[in-house]
């Protein structure tokens, strides 16, 4: 069956080059000139993946994620695109529920190569329910992997995909540390993207699941990788 992509983008140029490079490899392209159009498309139409803009007429590209992941649940893996490669742009998109960003101008063949390890992950989470859903506890977190949801003393934390995943892999083992290479390769298989991607992805974690509360549970374990504790000496 072929992959469906929504590619939600305003500049014709870029679908152009997308459609010629995407549709030849096999992919279903759909797509929308503004933010108002995607984000009905992607409520009301089943899609693997959505290439996000975030510069887009109508709504911008992070309303459009928000809403997508707050108020309608939808948890389809969305890459977005930006002009601006500055930490808190990125954070920002990251923050509003995106699980992978590109900085245009970006090579077609790198978008790809997300795009497959986007869906990868997602089979690999979808094969990994064997455990039924499980309800996971430590400290004052509650966490359900069946029903896609955590919480800390009571309030619901806002995660996104990618923040989620994490979030799984760390506490089936706290206090136990899980090693960079290792997540890396949970969330992303054998093509993790180069650069920054998960010490952004682990700041954006941190932010909603330590930063509104007294003690820290996130701890990094410099240059090895990271852990869940209640233990104040531990390295951040």
């Amino acid at each position: 069956m072929a992959v469906a992509l929504l590619l939600v983008e305003d500049n014709e140029d870029i679908l152009a080059n997308l459609y010629a490079f995407l549709e030849p490899l096999g992919y279903e392209l759909d797509c929308a000139r503004n933010g108002r159009t995607g984000l009905a498309m992607a409520i009301d139409q089943h899609f693997d993946c959505i290439v996000l803009d975030i510069m887009l007429p109508g709504i911008d590209g992070i309303s459009l994620c928000r809403e997508l992941r707050d108020k309608h649940h939808k948890h389809t893996p969305i890459i977005m695109l930006t002009a601006r490669d500055a930490v808190a742009d990125r954070v920002q998109g990251l923050e509003a529920g995106a699980d992978d960003y590109l900085v245009k101008p970006f090579a077609l063949k790198e978008l790809e190569a997300r795009i497959r390890a986007l869906l990868r992950r997602g089979r690999m989470s979808s094969g990994n329910s064997a455990d039924g859903g499980a309800v996971w506890t430590y400290a004052d977190l509650t966490f359900n992997s069946g029903e896609h949801w955590a919480e800390r003393q009571g309030r619901r934390l806002r995660l996104s995909p990618t923040g989620f995943r994490i979030l799984d892999e760390l506490i089936r083992v706290a206090p136990g540390l899980v090693r960079r290479e290792d997540l890396e390769h949970a969330l992303w298989g054998d093509d993790p993207p180069e650069g920054s991607a998960l010490r952004t992805h682990i700041h954006e974690l941190r932010r909603e699941l330590d930063k509104p509360f007294a003690e820290s549970l996130l701890h990094t374990v410099p240059h090895v990788g990271y852990r869940l504790s209640t233990d104040p000496g531990d390295n951040d």
